[in-house]
């Protein structure tokens, strides 16, 4: 392993002291608990949203808390769940009396502690509703959607679910946003190579030279099967074949894309799957209202992208357009 860092042991919390340190202006922590990260802004009568998963996934989960987007974020250890406790006084600390929809991705032990933390909010009277984002078409078949990983879709639900509680929704409506930016996004990825988690020093998995993962998770989860290195243009044809006929996105039809890197591609390999996209889609008939480019959803330094679809209709539109600005994603 060569990382750097001071301990395997320190590593979450050296980075969010130096987040904190670069963005005193927009984030700080609940008291002293780092693992509580939550908007230097509030707003009364504002419905608040709540994310939490492992680190190691920069900028998710807590790149997307500020204005136009998240309100908090409880932060686990590399690949692993944040506590009940620290989600439940993030709820506390970003409620504006409106309530707090959590919105974070489909692994068990979030799910568990997201759970025990709405609990624990309702007894002080803090109203809770869940959304989680399922989007890895690749994880399960149509049919079993709620057995679907949570991976770099969930951007979409922040942005418009955010959006639509910046626009001082109820939580009706916001949480309404929320599932319907869910139902409509799809995600499909590759992987190339592996990644260490610090405190482990080795790789989680091994993938062969000149050979490809298509659809593994972003902690090395299985995917559909292991196959020899593509083109951009057949990897990205496969991908977008996929999601399109998993989200009926026909001609006519008009949609968001955002090709996410895991962590170790340079961005010029990012645009080439653009372009490789842009083009599918334009043959399919399909129009891209807004592209989104970078590192949105990584697994450390794994190598390998993922391509995410959203369908869009004039709502949703015109909650994907809207400004947000956090330390890590700004749009005007």
């Amino acid at each position: 392993m060569k990382k750097i860092l001071n301990t395997p042991e320190s590593f979450v919390d050296d980075m969010l002291e130096g987040i904190y340190s670069a963005h005193s202006d927009m984030v700080k922590c609940v008291d002293t608990d780092l693992r509580c990260y939550v908007t230097n802004r509030s707003k009364e009568g504002k419905v608040a949203l709540a994310t939490g998963g492992g680190s190691g996934h920069l900028p998710l989960f807590l790149g997307y808390v500020g204005e136009g987007m998240l309100d908090g974020c409880a932060v686990g250890g590399v690949f692993q769940s944040p506590s009940s406790m620290q989600i439940f006084e993030v709820t506390k600390e970003i409620d504006n009396g409106a309530g707090v929809i959590y919105i974070y991705g489909n692994y068990t032990g979030d799910i568990m502690n997201f759970d025990m933390a709405g609990e624990m909010a309702e007894m002080e009277d803090i109203e809770v509703r869940t959304v989680i984002g399922m989007d890895d078409v690749a994880s399960a078949p149509k049919d079993e959607t709620e057995k679907r990983r949570g991976v770099a879709g969930i951007f979409f639900v922040f942005k418009c679910a955010g959006a639509a509680a910046e626009a001082m929704m109820s939580i009706d409506e916001v949480e309404r946003i929320a599932k319907k930016a869910g139902e409509n996004v799809g995600t499909m990825g590759i992987a190339l190579s592996p990644c260490i988690i610090p405190e482990v020093g080795k790789p989680g998995f091994e993938i062969a030279d000149g050979m490809m993962a298509v659809g593994m998770g972003i902690h090395g989860e299985p995917g559909i099967r292991e196959s020899k290195l593509a083109t951009s243009d057949e990897i990205v044809a496969e991908i977008i074949d996929v999601i399109t006929k998993d989200l009926s996105i026909e001609r006519g039809d008009e949609v968001s894309i955002l090709i996410n890197g895991l962590g170790s591609t340079p961005k010029e390999e990012l645009y080439v799957m653009f372009n490789s996209a842009q083009k599918i889609l334009k043959e399919k008939g399909v129009k891209i209202h807004r592209p989104y480019v970078g590192e949105y959803a990584t697994a450390m330094e794994m190598t390998g992208a993922s391509i995410s679809l959203l369908k869009l209709d004039k709502e949703l539109k015109d909650l994907v357009d809207r400004s947000a600005n956090t330390p890590f994603f700004v749009q005007k």
